[in-house]
């Protein structure tokens, strides 16, 4: 596969802009390893070759056991993710596929039960912000680096 279209070079204030906004979500003060497996299953969800080999390859680097991440796309059928990731990873499949059943009261209720109000509000942030990096890479067609 090779990329459609150089986004970065076409339009680098708008690609510097995400980058920080992508950054500014990683230090806010929720662990890596947790905004990883969500990077990792948003990116699962909308098919982006190149996120989902780099966030692999983050959440290796943050200390999550490869079994774990090689389990992200089927989390609710294992035990190897804690309340908290649970509830981030649901938060993160509702958020990525809203056309199909919104953000339920439920959910939010769950999550918010789990983080506090600003963790909360960085955790959405961090799973908008996914979303818009997967549809550059989907739309351009991003290949995994290397």
């Amino acid at each position: 596969m090779s990329i459609r279209l150089d986004y970065s070079t076409l339009a680098p204030t708008v690609t510097a802009s995400l980058r920080d906004a992508s950054f500014a979500t990683h230090t806010a003060g929720l662990p890596a390893a947790l905004l990883h497996l969500v990077s990792l299953r948003a990116s699962q969800i909308n098919g982006c070759a190149y996120c989902v080999d780099l966030h692999y390859r983050d959440a290796l680097k943050a200390g999550v056991a490869p079994r774990t991440i090689n389990a992200v796309a089927a989390w609710r059928e294992t035990g190897f993710f804690d309340e908290r990731e649970r509830a981030a990873l649901a938060w993160t499949e509702a958020l990525t596929r809203l056309p199909e059943r919104g953000a339920p009261d439920e959910l939010y209720d769950e999550v918010r039960g789990r983080f506090s109000d600003e963790e909360l509000a960085h955790l959405t942030f961090a799973i908008g912000i996914i979303n818009a990096w997967n549809r550059m890479g989907v739309g351009f067609g991003v290949p995994p680096a290397g």
